[in-house]
C-alpha cells in the first residue's frame, strides 16, 4: 500500500500572506527562506516549503498575484470610465495614500518599492512582474489626461507625457514618503497640491472637480 506524505501543517493562504509581506518589507533578494519558513509555520522544512512552493521565486509570484487583486487595487480608479478623469486621478492618489499608511502590513507600496530594491542580473526578469503593474498605472494616468482633453476638460495643448511623469513620480514617491512616517494628512495636502497640475492645464469654462463631488 502506497504511503501518502505528511498532511500540510499550516494554511497555505495564510503563508501566501505572510510572504507577500516579507516580500514587501524586505525585497525579493534580502527575504531569505529561513524568514519564508518561520513565517509560514514552525517545524515546515525544506522539503515540505518546495513541496508547497515549488521555489522561492514560485512564492514570490504568488505574492505579487496576492498583493496586485488586494492592496494593489487601490488604483482601479484609472480605469473607471464612469469617473470624471480628474476624479480617478484624485481618486487613485488618495486610495493609495491611504492603504500605505494603514497598519496592519508593512508602509509603502510593494510594486513601487521593488524599483527601490537592489537586483541581481539573474532576478532582473523576475521584477518585471512589479515593473508591468508600475507601467499599468502610469499608463492608467496618460488614459485619464488624455480622455481630459478629449471631453474638453483639459487644453488640448497640455503636455499630456509631462503630466503623467508628475503624477506617476508622485504617486511613486508616496512609498518612501510612508516608510519614513510622514503622516497620512500631510500626504494628502501634498495630493491636494499636485492635483492643481490639472486645475492649470483646465479649460478656462469648466469648474475644478474633486474627488468625492
Amino acid at each position: 500500500m502506497m504511503r501518502t506524505g505528511r498532511p500540510r501543517t499550516f494554511d497555505r493562504e495564510a503563508a501566501v500572506s505572510q510572504a507577500m509581506h516579507l516580500f514587501w518589507e524586505h525585497g525579493y533578494e534580502s527575504t531569505s527562506l529561513a524568514q519564508l519558513k518561520a513565517a509560514i509555520g514552525r517545524g515546515i522544512t525544506a522539503p515540505s516549503f518546495y513541496a508547497a512552493f515549488g521555489s522561492k521565486e514560485a512564492l514570490f509570484r504568488e505574492a505579487v498575484d496576492r498583493y496586485l487583486t488586494t492592496h494593489g487595487r487601490v488604483t482601479d480608479s484609472l480605469w473607471q470610465a464612469d469617473l470624471p478623469p480628474r476624479v480617478a486621478i484624485e481618486t487613485a492618489l488618495l486610495r493609495s495614500a491611504r492603504m500605505q499608511c494603514e497598519p496592519g502590513h508593512p508602509q509603502g507600496c510593494m510594486v513601487a518599492l521593488g524599483v527601490m530594491t537592489a537586483c541581481s542580473a539573474a532576478n532582473k526578469p523576475l521584477m518585471q512582474l512589479l515593473a508591468d503593474s508600475r507601467q499599468r498605472t502610469r499608463s492608467g494616468l496618460q488614459r485619464c489626461l488624455a480622455r481630459g482633453v478629449e471631453t474638453g476638460e483639459l487644453r488640448r495643448n497640455s503636455d499630456i507625457p509631462a503630466l503623467t511623469v508628475a503624477f506617476d513620480g508622485f504617486l511613486l514617491g508616496i512609498s518612501t514618503l510612508a516608510r519614513d512616517g510622514i503622516p497620512l494628512a500631510a500626504i494628502e495636502g501634498g495630493i491636494t497640491q499636485i492635483m492643481t497640475l490639472w486645475d492649470n492645464n483646465r479649460a478656462d469654462n469648466l469648474p475644478r472637480q474633486a474627488a468625492g463631488q
